[in-house]
């Protein structure tokens, strides 16, 4: 019992101290998954609106796709980019493996499918609500989903905030594809897979503590949206 207060007591000093490693963890962590999240909205946000408006042939094989990526091993996404940025790779000459952009890499593929699948699920919903509007307008294809995606801008920002919660607690495919290099790809989640096995469990725990007050400060904003959008809402 005393060692473990001792371990929480010296984990709060590391991280109210500014440990100058512990920041470049936690910077590199953040500079990772804002990017990864960008890509992932920049693609995933028309195309799940484009699934959610459009009838067009190979639809229902895109829709199952994503759905399926949903639940696709993270350590199986590292594994086929590590083949495929490996020097032997058909990428290799580009030489990204063990690099922050591979990395990005890794979470783009993670993060894209949860985008664009609740972002399908929410614009379907209010189709169904603008349907006849849009309908008597005579709106075209690119008119509905710009109206649809303004209208639905606070219920997507949930979405949005639910792939950065995917890409902070991501571990299986940035491990292998980015190195957890001291200095260059170590991460707060491979930071703290590292420093268990070393028995640092100052370091570890401290970054742990970090993560959980994110995924409470996201979770604290998901709600917050989700009821000024209840409030923002026409109905």
């Amino acid at each position: 019992m005393i060692e473990l207060t001792e371990i929480i007591k010296n984990s709060f000093n590391l991280i109210f101290s500014l440990n100058l490693d512990l920041l470049e963890i936690i910077l590199l962590s953040l500079k990772i998954s804002f990017f990864s999240l960008l890509f992932s909205c920049m693609f995933g946000l028309p195309l799940g609106s484009f699934l959610a408006v459009s009838k067009f042939f190979g639809r229902g094989f895109l829709i199952l796709f994503f759905n399926s990526m949903l639940g696709l091993p993270p350590v199986f996404v590292g594994l086929v980019l590590y083949i495929i940025l490996s020097i032997s790779g058909p990428l290799g000459s580009l030489e990204l493996l063990y690099t922050p952009v591979a990395m990005i890499i890794a979470q783009f593929c993670l993060i894209t499918p949860i985008i664009v699948s609740l972002t399908k699920q929410v614009i379907e919903q209010m189709t169904e609500e603008y349907d006849e509007l849009l309908k008597s307008l005579r709106a075209n294809t690119r008119e509905r989903m710009m109206t649809i995606l303004w209208d639905s801008r606070y219920s997507l920002l949930t979405c949005i905030l639910a792939g950065l919660g995917r890409s902070l607690s991501e571990v299986g495919a940035i491990i292998i594809v980015g190195g957890n290099i001291a200095h260059a790809t170590r991460v707060m989640t491979t930071s703290i897979a590292l420093e268990t096995s070393k028995g640092n469990l100052e370091i570890a725990v401290a970054l742990g503590f970090i993560l959980i007050f994110i995924s409470i400060f996201i979770n604290l904003l998901v709600s917050i949206l989700t009821e000024f959008a209840k409030k923002a809402s026409y109905d």
